[in-house]
């Protein structure tokens, strides 16, 4: 399994609609990817600002095919302005 993380850091005041947006994407991704396994959205109550995701795949062209997805392309567009920052790292499942 592919595994990608992405630590988003939102600007004051965008948070929840950041939040919508990337909800959104997530259930979308989720719904009609049928190689996404998994799509969780994560807050930090200590860390307002920080959004985690944990992503779950079947492997790399499941992923590529997610990023190249209309309502991935949408997302991006939708928030580019509401982030300062964002680290993506992807990592392999080896258990269970």
């Amino acid at each position: 399994m592919y595994v990608v993380t992405v630590e988003f850091t939102v600007m004051a005041g965008r948070g929840q609609d950041f939040l919508q947006a990337m909800v959104a994407n997530a259930r979308t991704s989720r719904e009609v990817e049928p190689d996404c396994r998994q799509f969780d959205v994560c807050v930090d109550d200590a860390r307002s600002a920080v959004v985690y995701l944990y992503e779950l795949y079947d492997d790399r062209a499941a992923f590529d095919a997610h990023l190249a997805s209309p309502h991935f392309t949408a997302f991006t567009a939708a928030t580019a302005n509401m982030i300062t920052d964002r680290v993506i790292r992807t990592w392999r499942r080896i258990a269970p």
